[in-house]
């Protein structure tokens, strides 16, 4: 099982690790079971079916991830993660691939679990 994430300022970069690990089941552990993910801007998915397969897409790309927290703010267990990322290189078809956004992901706390998202938002400022 991956380790909780203790710290909300560490959960967009313990995503990051576990992206560019390539650790599918690791990702899926930071989320909460009802999380809300928005792979593309406007258009989110739920259950843990949806939410696999988005990330099956964007780990596909067989690209890293970088990721540079800006904010975080949390009251009683609930938190908010602002961070910059950034997805570039030549995709597996050989085109170039320029992704990057600004999150705006809602997270929340408990003891079992540490942080976890509850709304994961790759794409806050679209």
């Amino acid at each position: 099982m991956s380790t909780p994430v203790t710290s909300l300022d560490q959960l967009n970069l313990a995503f990051a690790e576990r992206f560019n690990a390539r650790d599918l089941d690791g990702l899926m552990a930071l989320n909460t079971p009802d999380v809300v993910f928005v792979p593309a801007p406007g258009t989110p998915v739920t259950g843990a079916e949806s939410v696999r397969g988005a990330l099956e897409q964007f780990l596909g790309l067989n690209l890293p991830i970088t990721m540079t927290v800006r904010h975080v703010f949390e009251s009683a267990g609930t938190g908010l993660a602002i961070a910059d990322w950034t997805i570039t290189g030549t995709g597996p078809d050989g085109s170039p691939i320029a992704l990057a956004g600004t999150t705006a992901d809602v997270a929340v706390h408990d003891e079992e679990h540490g942080w976890r998202y509850v709304v994961d938002n790759p794409f806050g400022t679209a």
